[in-house]
């Protein structure tokens, strides 16, 4: 191309080369799995996201890992399939719209069923918008072709064939289980309708009497009206206090009714009395502690709150007019005798408001040791799911060691609807994947299933499982590699393995890449409450999604947490600027050159061969590296190449021949910055597609789009460990020449005497070799090189590998202006370390001044005092 061809406006402008780049990368089907039978597949399912909202930044960092691999792995060759989707979220979309129709009014059941569910695929149409262009603004090389959603046809098909696989091997059940109830409404709410408020209320102290007469047991509770359903009283097994009284009983007050004393390892010997009341059907501990023990479940409340039945005396009172009663009877009879004002956090109804009831309720339970016994078994075996970081292992382990059974019903309308139906006249059960024949006789469980049911299934639900022939699933399946946070290990991650063991016979990815989170520059959690989070689009808006990318990818190592900066997205940005500026002065120089004309084969200087070297090492590295998962240390050595050894050095040096006479040496330097520069953006390309991209279709090259460019590869006839060391040295001279120039105030276009003292002859022949680099970025106006050099008395030096750097003063300074100068900086110092020792030796500042601020003057104190010694060494230096 020729210079007034280029296209690259003279400044970095993001938004502007962002702009329809995606577009143009969809039209062209790059992003698209060909099903190449002669490549290998390569497969990402993404972790899908809820259509509650938009995207946040620890999606935009998931996300932006996974296109890195995904890119990486389309340029070496593979047949990539990035697999798009959204999860249906049951319980955050149900609680989304309903807040929406009740900003107008209305509430679910105003509607209907049916046409509440119009509604909801109304807003998943909404927001599945949204989140597309967002991943469009991140650059996501995503297969839209085969975009599912967790509640389509081929999904639910695929829910229901697990759902009735299971309860036919009597691995679902129906139990029961402890939900949110709202009295008012009369229906279950999800943890996601439940709001916490403290409220002012009390510890009712109470003795329970043994039931030998032998004495009492003190238990506390904060809502005296479940005492009634209590069927234990539980203390620790190792409580000295009550070792001796577990298996034996105590009375029930106002019962009557004898219940034992068990022990178990749940309660808190410190906390209050360390003896606890148990009431299996009206709090979730205590129901897991009931579970252990076997214990009854006594229900003592109506749905609407009243006492019921199994409350005795108090049958039909609200339950609060209930506790209020019974307190006053508990203390009459002596059993409570102490009442203590307590804060504590309570739950409310989203919706009516009402103090949200715990009530045991009958739900569906997969049964999971048998299930959990083969995920643990995988992990011993050869293709067993590699966690990176392993340490991740023993966090899954210790999870599916000890699993529960898992509660898989929601009381909800949006979601996959439990396929089960009850008959009319005979209770009995059916469940298939298709309603019963006679419909009519028959009505279907009104709950739906637990989002995570569903997307425990993504790797191959996804792929056209349960359609053991369908050509993604027999190409794709199982994945390479997981994406993910490691907050969603146990709802998420064990749960695709046991499901995808249980279902397919094997593992659903072969890799679980686990990041952190993302927080904000103090460490803090990102949270409405805190107003610290940060929108991933207005970061785009303002400095490219480039640029926040390569810091969300490179700014901390596999597993650990991410402070989100500004500073660092804007120090990201100042780097792609970078290598804006230094493409185009590679491209204004590049003279029309046509990809087929670039030769490396002609006569190189000591920074061609160079160049080339480091770029060898630069792509063992970053592909090794990539390999591991280490993005951090990736990014590191890109930026090291790039800024540093591309940028600050070899674009430098080719500016002598580029400037220069001698045509073949241009065209060499042409080629070789044309070279390096299409390998350097083909590294590059997967961290920061956009920019990449857009030089590259500025450069000679071969093919359509950077996105299927094929991957650098080291090619070894152009390694050359002899010019990088020569090449190492020259760095080394001209880094002490220019240090030293700073250090005396020195400016670099001030011609200076340069004495360079080497130890060996061949030293000596290298730098005459490259004396042009020394003239050119040491400018000297005498320059020597030897083994037998006199230094002059006054001089400043350095010594460097083999060799001793010697800058007469008298070429460098005036001495007695610098004397003057440095005398007038020692002046200035003497003034701050009196103030700062003044300040310090202030017996009022020292005892009312907080620590650090003590400790700050200090600082300041040792900081002047050091400066200013050097300052009299120099002085010293100069006067001889």
């Amino acid at each position: 191309m020729e210079e007034n061809n280029l296209t690259m406006p003279t400044k970095y402008d993001s938004s502007a080369i962002e702009n329809g780049r995606y577009e143009w990368w969809l039209k062209g089907k790059y992003f698209e799995a060909k099903n190449d039978q002669e490549k290998q597949p390569y497969t990402i399912v993404i972790p899908p996201p809820n259509v509650t909202g938009r995207l946040h930044l620890g999606h935009a960092w998931d996300t932006t890992l996974q296109d890195i691999l995904t890119r990486m792995k389309r340029m070496q060759g593979y047949d990539v399939l990035w697999l798009p989707g959204m999860d249906h979220a049951g319980i955050a979309t149900q609680a989304k719209v309903e807040e929406k129709l009740r900003n107008e009014g209305k509430s679910r059941y105003d509607l209907g069923r049916e046409k509440f569910i119009e509604e909801t695929w109304k807003w998943k149409g909404e927001y599945a918008g949204h989140i597309r262009t967002q991943w469009g603004k991140l650059g996501l090389g995503l297969d839209y072709s085969r975009e599912r959603f967790t509640l389509d046809e081929g999904l639910s098909k695929a829910v229901r064939e697990v759902f009735v696989s299971l309860y036919r091997k009597d691995l679902i059940y129906r139990g029961e289980y402890i939900i949110n109830w709202d009295p008012s409404t009369k229906t279950a709410l999800s943890d996601i309708e439940v709001i916490y408020k403290d409220v002012q209320g009390a510890f009712y102290h109470m003795n329970y009497p043994l039931a030998d007469g032998s004495g009492h047991i003190e238990v506390a509770t904060t809502r005296p009206e479940t005492m009634l359903g209590d069927t234990a009283v539980a203390v620790h097994p190792e409580d000295d206090r009550y070792k001796h009284l577990i298996g034996q009983k105590v009375l029930l007050p106002i019962v009557g009714r004898e219940i034992p004393i068990v022990g178990d390892e749940y309660v808190d010997m410190e906390f209050g009395s360390g003896a606890v009341k148990i009431t299996p059907a009206h709090d979730p501990n205590d129901f897991e502690i009931g579970n252990r023990h076997n214990l009854e479940r006594v229900l003592v409340m109506n749905e609407d709150g009243s006492m019921n039945g199994n409350a005795d005396k108090y049958q039909g009172m609200d339950r609060f007019e209930c506790r209020k009663q019974i307190v006053k009877d508990l203390q009459e009879d002596g059993v409570l005798f102490k009442i203590e004002e307590h804060m504590h956090s309570v739950g409310h109804s989203e919706r009516s408001g009402a103090v949200v009831e715990p009530y045991l309720s009958t739900q569906w339970f997969v049964k999971m040791q048998p299930l959990a016994d083969e995920a643990i078994a995988l992990q011993q075996k050869e293709d067993k799911v590699n966690f990176v970081p392993d340490r991740f292992e023993k966090t899954y382990l210790r999870w599916m060691e000890n699993i529960r059974d898992w509660c898989i019903s929601r009381q909800l309308w949006w979601g996959h609807r439990i396929p089960a139906w009850y008959h009319k006249e005979t209770g009995e059960v059916y469940v298939d994947q298709e309603p019963p024949a006679d419909i009519e006789n028959w009505h279907q469980d009104n709950d739906v299933l637990d989002t995570w049911f569903s997307s425990a299934l993504w790797p191959f639900s996804t792929m056209g499982w349960p359609d053991k022939e369908a050509a993604d699933f027999k190409r794709h399946y199982p994945t390479d590699c997981l994406v993910t946070g490691y907050d969603i290990i146990f709802f998420w991650v064990s749960r695709m393995i046991f499901q995808g063991l249980e279902f397919t016979g094997e593992r659903p990815f072969k890799d679980v890449l686990i990041h952190g989170l993302v927080r904000d520059s103090e460490g803090r959690k990102m949270s409405k409450s805190l107003g610290n989070g940060v929108d991933p689009m207005d970061v785009i808006d303002q400095y490219g999604a480039d640029s926040l990318r390569f810091f969300l990818s490179t700014g901390s190592s596999p597993g650990q947490d991410l402070r989100f900066s500004i500073e660092k997205v804007e120090s990201t940005w100042n780097f792609a600027n970078k290598i804006w500026n230094a493409s185009r002065f590679a491209l204004m120089n590049m003279n029309g050159l046509k990809y087929e004309e670039i030769d490396l084969t002609g006569e190189k200087s000591v920074a061609d061969k160079w160049i080339l070297t480091r770029l060898n090492e630069t792509i063992e590295t970053v592909t090794r590296l990539s390999d591991r998962y280490e993005f951090g240390e990736v990014g590191r050595v890109l930026y090291n190449f790039i800024w540093d050894d591309f940028c600050d050095w070899y674009i430098e040096m080719a500016k002598i021949p580029l400037y220069g006479e001698d045509e073949a040496a241009k065209q060499t330097t042409r080629s070789i910055l044309a070279y390096v520069l299409d390998q350097t953006l083909r590294l590059l390309h997967p961290f920061m597609p956009f920019i990449t991209e857009e030089i590259w279709q500025n450069l000679p090259h071969q093919g359509d789009s950077l996105t299927i460019a094929s991957w650098p590869e080291v090619n070894e006839e152009l390694t050359d460990t002899k010019a990088a060391s020569e090449m190492k040295l020259l760095v080394e001279i001209i880094r002490a020449v220019r240090n030293i120039r700073a250090e005396v105030n020195t400016p670099m276009s001030k011609k200076i005497n340069m004495f360079l003292k080497v130890k060996e002859e061949e030293t000596a022949a290298i730098l005459e070799k490259n004396r042009s680099y020394l003239v050119r970025f040491c400018n000297p106006e005498q320059l020597e090189i030897g083994t037998d050099i006199a230094a002059p008395d006054k001089a400043m030096s350095a010594v460097v590998t083999g060799l001793e750097i010697i800058l007469p003063l008298e070429g460098l300074i005036n001495i007695d202006e610098e004397i003057a100068r440095l005398e007038k900086e020692r002046e200035k110092l003497n003034k701050e370390v009196e103030r700062v020792q003044k300040k310090l030796s202030n017996e009022g500042f020292i005892k009312k001044a907080p620590e650090q601020v003590i400790e700050e003057e200090r600082a300041k104190e040792k900081d002047y005092m050091e400066k200013r010694s050097a300052i009299e060494g120099r002085i010293q230096e100069l006067k001889g």
